[in-house]
């Protein structure tokens, strides 16, 4: 991998780490009541701005199959879906334990990658599966107000879901833009997002109210902010995009084992400079458990990009 590719490709986890605690931010701030639903539909409905971009850049995006219009809107379908078990588990536990479960996605990524395009799975990756799901399971356990240890059972059932939507869509999409390319792709399945936004918003009642109250209530705040995180999403998901049909699935994955990282080191630098906006929880107790969840899950998908 070039020195500018993995650049491109690191860059896509920075963003989504800024995004994991905007997220937080939103749900604790501003969307305590029906949260989930009010960023789905400021995700989905904020494509909208996207999808000029993306005509302007290839204005050829008319010219595509239906049958690859058709994988593509599911691929949007799959983006919703892994959104909602991804705002699920954030609303209730920190970004960092969330993120690192995404951790599974290379490992999907490699079985899915395998399944669609042939790509070669190899005996070191898939000992290094191993040590990704160990890593992730570290971060499942934790102690709660009596000091009992507990599973996280609801955050890693969300989790589990929403990589597997993660690595299905990034292999589907990928499927496509090998046949298409990535403009043509990226465009139809922001077009798919926001058809899905308008019939959410028409269609659920519950998810409609909390979004209107948003704009009222707070719509300075709110739209600047969902503005700023759906802007660094769609920024990086563009990149990943465009990383992903230069490089094998799992190895396009594997850049995101930094994401946890990055969603450490931002939650210190909010806990030093914006405490007030900090959820990152890092006390002295809490450290060695999640270095080393970090450590063993980047270690292990370092392993399945086999160097």
């Amino acid at each position: 991998m070039g020195l500018m590719l993995f650049a491109l490709a690191t860059l896509s986890p920075i963003l989504y780490a800024a995004t994991n605690h905007i997220d937080n931010i939103l749900l604790q701030k501003y969307f305590k009541k029906g949260g989930v639903g009010t960023l789905i539909l400021f995700s989905a409905l904020l494509s909208v701005f996207a999808i000029p971009v993306f005509f302007l850049i290839d204005p050829s995006v008319m010219s595509i199959s239906w049958s690859s219009i058709a994988l593509l809107s599911f691929v949007g379908f799959l983006n919703v879906l892994l959104l909602w078990c991804y705002l699920q588990a954030i609303f209730t536990d920190e970004p960092l334990v969330v993120i690192i479960y995404y951790q599974l996605v290379p490992v999907l990524g490699l079985v899915f990658g395998y399944i669609a395009l042939g790509e070669v799975i190899t005996s070191v990756q898939l000992l290094a599966m191993l040590l990704v799901i160990l890593g992730a399971a570290v971060l499942s356990v934790a102690m709660d107000e009596n000091g009992t240890v507990v599973f996280r059972f609801r955050t890693a059932l969300y989790m589990l879901i929403a990589s597997i939507c993660w690595a299905l869509e990034s292999t589907l999409f990928k499927v496509v833009a090998l046949e298409e390319n990535v403009w043509h792709s990226l465009f139809w399945e922001h077009v798919a997002l926001v058809i899905i936004g308008i019939l959410l918003l028409a269609l659920i009642k519950k998810y409609r109210k909390s979004f209107l109250e948003a704009l009222k209530f707070n719509s300075g705040p709110v739209l600047s902010m969902n503005f700023l995180n759906e802007s660094l999403y769609i920024v990086g998901n563009s990149v990943a995009a465009y990383v992903v049909v230069l490089i094998p699935i799992s190895l396009t994955l594997l850049m995101n084992s930094f994401q946890p990282l990055f969603v450490l080191l931002i939650g210190l630098i909010l806990k030093w400079a914006l405490p007030s906006l900090a959820v990152e929880h890092v006390s002295s107790k809490q450290w060695p458990q999640k270095m080393f969840a970090i450590v063993l899950t980047a270690i292990g998908v370092y392993l399945i990009g086999d160097w």
